[in-house]
């Protein structure tokens, strides 16, 4: 583990960047971009367009370490360059900025009121090559849709034991068991929810570090006390669907949670934006979730 980026993640003021877009989800963030569905034609084209897309963003100078504390890539961009480096080190090196990595291979179907991860079978393998590719941490996620008990429990009991192998591995896993916004019993179930980690938090070794990524909770500063263990290295918020507006307003409640935001970082980001537009959208799009993030 390198112990400036954990110094750095623990304390720094600023927000992580998910550009983890991954075989599901990279269409929609492409015809977001501006990019239709019939512009490429198979997974190696549609791969090395969202490639693009984000190397445009890492390499805009808007893009930097004074407002982005880290960055989660999918496991595909982690093999890919950006100026002739491999993108981890690239982000660490010229930027200044943490790499995460995305680990988890998608959603089960829905059991319980919640969704699972899919297995990994390959999470050795995986984690030995983020080592190899200088990545700091990882990121999975899984999904609660209703305030199900017997399904939080799973969702955690999972989130924990792969949690503890990348542990093992010398990383610095991000558990992010999501909770649906649209649910009409959202806060009961972030109830069971934080229960339910402190349970399993209470298993861990002091010496080992852990992160969370967490919907933005109905009650403002729900998480303030989970923040203070000494292996929670941080919380950060993902947006869930929240137009950045929303997720900035929402995330300004709750002082010590920073943003991970996806489709809200990129929103307003077009392929047919000149350089220079690109670069004032996406600074304002930083300049709002950083403000939001250290409010």
């Amino acid at each position: 583990m390198n112990t400036k980026q954990l110094e750095k993640m623990h304390s720094g003021k600023g927000f992580i960047a998910a550009l983890d877009q991954s075989g599901g989800s990279t269409p929609k963030a492409l015809e977001l971009y501006g990019i239709s569905r019939d512009a490429y034609d198979g997974d190696e084209e549609m791969f090395n367009m969202i490639h693009q897309m984000r190397t445009r963003i890492i390499t805009s100078p808007s893009f930097t370490s004074q407002h982005i504390l880290g960055a989660i890539l999918f496991q595909d961009t982690m093999d890919r360059k950006i100026e002739g480096d491999f993108t981890t080190d690239y982000l660490w090196d010229k930027k200044g900025i943490i790499p995460f990595l995305k680990v988890d291979k998608g959603l089960a179907g829905e059991e319980d009121g919640v969704q699972l991860m899919k297995p990994i079978p390959d999470l050795d393998e995986v984690l030995a090559h983020a080592a190899e590719r200088h990545v700091f941490g990882t990121k999975m996620r899984s999904v609660i849709k209703a305030a199900n008990p017997a399904g939080i429990r799973k969702i955690v009991e999972q989130q924990f034991e792969i949690g503890s192998r990348i542990i093992k591995a010398g990383l610095v896993p991000i558990l992010e068991p999501e909770v649906d916004i649209h649910i009409t019993d959202k806060a009961e179930a972030e109830a069971i929810l934080l229960s339910e980690i402190h349970s399993h938090l209470a298993d861990i070794p002091e010496d080992s570090r852990l992160m969370f990524k967490l919907t933005i909770p109905t009650t403002d500063g729900f998480y303030t006390e989970l923040m203070s263990d000494v292996r929670v290295v941080r919380i950060v918020a993902l947006s869930g669907g929240y137009s950045r507006e929303k997720a900035n307003a929402l995330l300004s409640g709750n002082p010590g949670l920073i943003a991970s935001f996806s489709r809200a970082l990129t929103e307003g980001l077009s392929d047919g934006l000149s350089q220079d537009e690109f670069n004032k959208t996406l600074l304002q799009s930083i300049t709002d979730i950083y403000t939001a993030s250290i409010s």
